[in-house]
């Protein structure tokens, strides 16, 4: 399964099982709610730790899927971009110097 796919099927499961689906705002207050889970499970060496990183992967495809964004692309757009930028380390910090 695609990324793609997965979005479309996050999407089908919140609507199936009357998650939310319409508040952005409390949407992104959830996503951060499981970083913080899966940065406590790292912390503390759970042994769940993957299965959090999941939940924050789930919440952050839902909310693009909320937001009408195809994620796959824009992942895929991003790394391009990244590829083409160009740091500088300065006193220890890498500098962007160019797009």
């Amino acid at each position: 399964m695609n990324l793609k796919e997965m979005q479309k099927q996050i999407w089908q499961n919140k609507l199936n099982k009357g998650f939310n689906t319409t508040d952005v705002n409390k949407e992104f207050c959830l996503l951060y709610g499981e970083v913080a889970e899966a940065y406590d499970a790292y912390k503390k060496k759970k042994d769940d730790l993957g299965e959090e990183l999941a939940d924050v992967a789930i919440y952050l495809i839902g909310l693009s899927e909320m937001l009408g964004f195809d994620l796959e692309d824009e992942i895929k757009n991003k790394v391009s971009k990244n590829e083409k930028r160009v740091y500088k380390n300065i006193d220890g910090v890498n500098v962007r110097i160019s797009d």
